[in-house]
């Protein structure tokens, strides 16, 4: 069986290849990094190491890899020869590969009826859908008749803390043990792709919003709650009492709607926090803050892992969420100098007042008791320094 991986960076080494590689397929990484190319074609396999105690090292064989931006003809004969295509390159360069895509998937209708499912791993809601999008504006209509009906393009959720990290071998890669890899079997063309570690599901919108209103939300919060203390990285901002019930307290107000939006059993809800605040907590993983919190005019975003939440919650229960409002409240006071969406918030915040600031970023109606309650914890953060 043969995959193409778009995304030869760390997320696709250390996560998807490794797990196409654990369930037999021959993986071909796609990629426009010359020396991560080259490497991979000349030693044909990789190690991943966990990020725990026992630091167990896998080796990852059966690889080989092609500079799209060099041999873009070879992308498209192998996209026509393979058994499943998948991406991690990051939202914003998925535009950048629909072309490509598209002129695979057609070489591939002329050479074979067997269907093919696309999938896009990346962190983001309808990945694929999106991927899918842009393939579509380059076709034509009969061309798009024939892809409804041999290609798949289903949407995925996928988790995995993989930290910035620079090693002696260009190659190597660390990872955190946890993973989670959610595919929605529905839009699944032909057979599932038999990969050792998806959990398939009719409704992919449940799991989706449970990892970004606790993985990321959680992550968010860990940030700017550590950055407002003074701390450094995410787990020794976990080892901060004050710090880790400010995270715990969000979480819960995030899953108790949750729980009631989506019928998640409580208990088991209660333990998949407590799992997500380990993983914060790994020593085995050093994240800087200011890494995980960069860009918080994005994470500000009503529909983002901070206000979403907790509109939601409002919505549902009718009060604030305390730990929520003083989360964003603590991304607001965000301000690092090397982050141009930091200086922007603080910016407004400066010249046009801190209720200017919250309407333009958030989105939130100046009324309503989340504005207030914003308002309130921001208050009582600068108070506090």
């Amino acid at each position: 069986m043969l995959a193409i991986h778009f995304g030869a960076g760390n997320i696709g080494r250390g996560f998807i290849g490794n797990l196409l590689y654990h369930s037999g397929y021959e993986t071909c990484f796609v990629d426009v990094n010359r020396e991560i190319v080259d490497l991979l074609n000349e030693k044909n396999e990789y190690r991943v190491v966990l990020a725990e105690p026992s630091q167990e090292e896998v080796v990852i064989k059966n690889v080989r890899a092609i500079n799209s931006a060099l041999n873009p003809e070879q992308v498209i004969e192998a996209i026509a020869e393979a058994d499943l295509v998948t991406t991690a390159i990051g939202p914003n360069i998925l535009p950048f590969i629909a072309n490509l895509v598209a002129d695979g998937l057609r070489k591939r209708l002329e050479r074979t009826d067997k269907p093919l499912n696309i999938i896009a791993c990346e962190n983001m809601i309808g990945g694929t859908s999106f991927l899918k999008e842009k393939i579509y504006e380059t076709l034509s209509a009969e061309e798009k008749s024939q892809f409804d009906e041999r290609f798949g393009f289903p949407d995925s959720a996928v988790d995995r803390i993989v930290p910035n990290q620079v090693n002696e071998d260009k190659l190597m890669v660390k990872v955190e043990p946890f993973y989670e890899w959610v595919v929605e079997e529905p839009k699944i063309v032909g057979e599932k792709p038999p990969v050792m570690g998806i959990t398939y599901v009719q409704e992919l919108v449940p799991f989706i919003e449970r990892k970004l209103f606790t993985v990321n939300t959680g992550h968010a919060l860990a940030a700017y709650f550590g950055f407002h203390f003074g701390v450094e990285t995410i787990n020794h901002a976990m080892e901060n009492r004050e710090i880790k019930d400010l995270v715990e307290g969000a979480l819960k107000e995030s899953g108790a709607f949750l729980v009631k939006k989506y019928s998640f059993n409580q208990e088991e809800h209660n333990k998949y926090i407590d799992k997500i605040i380990g993983r914060f907590s790994n020593a085995y993983i050093v994240d800087e803050v200011t890494r995980v919190g960069r860009s918080p005019i994005r994470k500000l975003g009503p529909n983002d892992r901070l206000v979403s939440p907790a509109r939601q919650y409002a919505e549902v229960f009718g009060n604030e969420p305390t730990f929520l409002l003083k989360g964003i409240a603590a991304a607001l006071l965000y301000d690092v100098q090397s982050d141009e969406e930091a200086l922007q918030v603080q910016s407004t915040i400066r010249e046009q007042g801190l209720e200017t600031a919250i309407e333009k970023y958030t989105q939130l109606d100046i009324t309503s008791i989340l504005f207030k309650g914003i308002v309130e914890q921001y208050q009582q953060l600068t108070a506090g320094k």
